[in-house]
């Protein structure tokens, strides 16, 4: 597992997860996202879809890509702050 974060474009700051597991099937990839869909035995289906409702509510994306060594990387982007925008008004 592997996580890790980089400034991008349009001052935003792209996050990403990845793992060396199974990875995630094209049909499971273009569904992922979506309430209720789920990979797991278990699994309720509601934690990406929440995510990406946040993510996108603060103006970002969130995506699933195959990890070139096997696996899965997540990423998603949020605007970033600067220092400056951390600092209480006084």
């Amino acid at each position: 597992l592997f996580v890790g974060a980089q400034p991008v474009a349009d001052d935003m700051v792209e996050v990403y997860v990845s793992d060396t597991g199974h990875g995630i099937g094209p049909e499971a990839a273009e569904q992922l996202f979506q309430p209720f869909m789920t990979t797991k035995v278990h699994g309720m289906g509601i934690g990406l879809s929440i995510s990406r409702t946040i993510i996108e509510a603060h103006g970002g994306r969130i995506w699933v890509e195959p990890n070139p060594g096997g696996g899965a990387v997540f990423r998603f982007t949020l605007p970033g702050v600067r220092e400056e925008e951390l600092t209480q008004d006084e």
